[in-house]
């Protein structure tokens, strides 16, 4: 079961060291986060799949890494700075400021209605260029990485010598100044892009279009979403962009609603076209700016018919972030490893219950903080016994950390959690931040030490996989901890291992558990990299 609140995902991976929020000691920045020790190693696996499917696995595409400042006309003739805007409304009563068209005529801090009339806003962020202050030095950090390849298209097409059909991809950062970021990381300022531009024949583009849509559903459940989950959606046409022919947008249900994960969309000659001089001469099917400072035509020639062509584009654009909170999403579950007693039960259905009244009674919460914190606390209230482990994202929403029984709660919870329940991240392996952790039955048995530390080092040597070792705790609990973040194998070695069990044949063996079905198996320490090797390329 995938993950039913944001809240569950941001405890795990504040918690885990996958995500924190940015800036913290001072603060914070809305609308940024930092990846941490697990969170980055996820990202990397994500974008290195993608590459891998992308760009290595196919012969018709290069790649390549822009600049993310670039020369403001870039954004002047991509039609950025006339159109790259949100509509922008103030509270007259509590002077937050909102996107007007996210709020249904409300604030969703006071509840006010007294809203001033919506005013367009360019997310651009704006920056100088050199050391002195002048109104015509400036550029924009990129709103996405697109015109980085447009921009470079005969330069990858003269250096390559490359014919149609065939795409540029690129993964890289973005900026966009949004004016409520909102559901972690799903829209923040800050963010990665997957983008691929795949250049194609005029009259062709309908037909790639189709088939890079059913490719970018596959790739996607190939890492692990499921398709109940994936919901393509074909835009209107007043809905579309202004550059876009087409678009199919593929949503993910997220914990708060299905909502754009990728874009797939036909750009036709738009902007090409728009980079181009000449433009006059070129043929071109999309309406643009007159470019009066361009010193290229952003064309191929096409040697049967001897005639210089502007391709049409189709683009693929996929944001990391929200592909690493679809894989948490999709991944994360709460499973109930053996029933917990009625006894061990009530004393936390009842430290609860009276958590919720004070929540209720609490004036000095925000309308917002608190009845979230009520329906999260009824959510669970109401099947207490499958989704007690939930209480640990309730007690880590805005607001809990003042209620003053909330330590009482966790007091509570934490025992029964530990002894009942698991957190699993049902990672694909090849994604999974962790491989393989390798665990000493007793820390203090210098033997088991040093084999376990020797198989690590063994394994890691490979450069295939991510190992680690871990003695930080009770064998029990560790494998607990391995499981919330995503290991797909813990290997255990114990006294059998060292031939000093009361099965001499287990000698030089050890303990592989899977994480999914929780099956333990011997292994021999001989055969332990071909036997992960073979079960990480089947996904076992």
């Amino acid at each position: 079961m995938a993950a039913q609140t944001m809240e569950q995902l941001v405890s795990l991976c504040k918690r885990r060291g996958f995500i924190f929020p940015g800036s913290a000691v001072y603060g914070g920045l809305q609308g940024t986060y930092d990846y941490g020790p697990l969170g980055v190693e996820l990202k990397n696996n994500l974008k290195l799949a993608w590459w891998r499917a992308n760009v290595w696995e196919r012969e018709d595409m290069e790649g390549i890494d822009a600049a993310i400042l670039m020369n403001k006309l870039t954004w002047r003739y991509s039609g950025h700075e006339e159109t790259f805007v949100d509509p922008m409304v103030d509270c007259k009563n509590c002077k937050m400021r909102w996107r007007a068209d996210q709020i249904s005529g409300k604030c969703p801090n006071c509840a006010s209605t007294e809203l001033t009339e919506p005013r367009p806003f360019n997310l651009m962020f704006k920056t100088q260029i050199g050391p002195v202050p002048d109104p015509e030095s400036f550029s924009y950090l990129r709103p996405e990485t697109a015109q980085g390849i447009f921009v470079n298209f005969k330069h990858v097409l003269d250096s390559t010598s490359r014919k149609l059909p065939f795409g540029i991809a690129q993964i890289g950062k973005a900026f966009r100044n949004e004016i409520t970021p909102r559901n972690f990381i799903f829209r923040v300022r800050e963010f990665e892009q997957m983008e691929i531009e795949f250049f194609v024949r005029p009259g062709e583009d309908e037909g790639w279009h189709k088939k890079w849509v059913e490719d970018r559903i596959n790739w996607w459940l190939s890492v692990g979403l499921s398709r109940q989950n994936l919901e393509p959606y074909h835009q209107k046409p007043e809905e579309l962009a202004h550059y876009a022919k087409a678009t199919v947008d593929l949503l993910y249900r997220f914990p708060h609603g299905l909502e754009e994960l990728e874009g797939i969309a036909n750009r036709t000659d738009y902007d090409l076209g728009s980079h181009s001089k000449d433009q006059g001469a070129l043929g071109l099917k999309a309406r643009v700016s007159p470019n009066s400072h361009s010193t290229d035509k952003l064309t191929w020639f096409d040697p049967e018919t001897k005639q210089h062509v502007v391709p049409f584009v189709i683009e693929p654009s996929a944001g990391v972030d929200r592909g690493v909170l679809a894989l948490l999403s999709e991944a994360y579950a709460e499973e109930q490893v053996k029933p917990a007693p009625v006894d061990r039960l009530k004393p936390v259905e009842e430290a609860l219950g009276t958590f919720l009244k004070s929540v209720g009674r609490n004036e000095k919460l925000p309308a917002q903080a608190k009845e979230a914190l009520l329906a999260e606390g009824e959510r669970i209230a109401h099947a207490l016994g499958e989704r007690l482990p939930s209480i640990a994202g309730l007690l880590s929403m805005p607001g809990a950390e003042s209620i003053e029984v909330a330590k009482k709660l966790r007091g509570q919870v934490d025992p029964v959690v530990d002894e009942f329940y698991r957190t699993v991240l049902h990672f694909k392996p090849h994604l999974a931040p962790i491989k393989v952790a390798v665990l000493p039955l007793k820390k203090n048995h210098p033997e088991i030490v040093s084999t376990a530390k020797s198989i690590r080092r063994k394994l890691q040597s490979s450069g295939a996989m991510r190992i680690v070792y871990d003695d930080t705790g009770a064998i029990g609990k560790l494998y607990r901890r391995q499981d919330e973040i995503g290991t797909p194998f813990c290997i255990t070695v114990d006294f059998d291992t060292l031939g000093e069990g009361k099965d001499a044949a287990l000698a030089n063996t050890v303990t592989v558990r899977h994480r999914d079905s929780m099956a333990q198996e011997r292994v021999a320490i001989s055969e332990l990299e071909t036997y992960l090797r073979e079960k990480m390329q089947s996904g076992a």
